[in-house]
């Protein structure tokens, strides 16, 4: 289901997918199945979005950002691609953007990752799997699986379990109280 007003460039669209208003898919964009890409959305060319993904309001995925299976992606969530932006039509900065390896950083974020909303992710970070960014956290360093993240910049502050509660102790020993997985289940 695409909404007639998005606009939607690329071809590599898995089954399943909805791309409602005011959307705009770049040629190139890479779109898992069953993914919803909400009102304002904005996907460039050389993004990678897996399958079951679902990207809130007015959230921009940059190229060099990598989206795996099954990720939430919050309201106004911001990505970024380059870690000391300028201008490409300045005189002095269009050598640096002669080339994309010297200012294009990817951004992986893992199966199963919960961005909530407003989060800022500078480039260069992996966020790994199950891990929780917190409502207007910053992450500016690499996110350890099913660790939840809160603050500015982002420091974990507890473990937590795929279904997305907080465990009562770290992921590696606890079992979640609210599913029943262990911590087998989690290897």
């Amino acid at each position: 289901m695409f909404h007639p007003t998005s606009l939607v460039e690329t071809d590599q669209i898995g089954e399943g997918t909805m791309i409602f208003a005011f959307t705009h898919v770049m040629h190139g964009a890479k779109i898992g199945c069953n993914v919803k890409l909400c009102d304002h959305v904005f996907v460039e060319s050389g993004a990678v979005i897996g399958d079951n993904v679902t990207i809130k309001n007015n959230v921009s995925v940059w190229e060099g950002v990598n989206i795996s299976d099954d990720v939430f992606v919050g309201p106004n969530t911001c990505f970024t691609n380059d870690m000391s932006p300028r201008s490409p039509r300045m005189e002095s900065a269009k050598i640096r953007y002669s080339k994309k390896e010297n200012w294009l950083l990817e951004t992986k974020l893992k199966r199963g990752v919960s961005i909530g909303g407003n989060a800022t992710i500078v480039p260069g970070v992996t966020i790994g799997e199950f891990a929780f960014v917190g409502a207007g956290a910053v992450v500016t360093k690499d996110v350890e699986p099913y660790t939840l993240v809160t603050g500015n910049p982002a420091r974990p502050k507890s473990s937590v379990c795929s279904c997305g509660q907080v465990l009562s102790g770290s992921h590696r020993e606890t079992t979640c109280q609210h599913c029943g997985e262990s911590p087998q289940d989690r290897n």
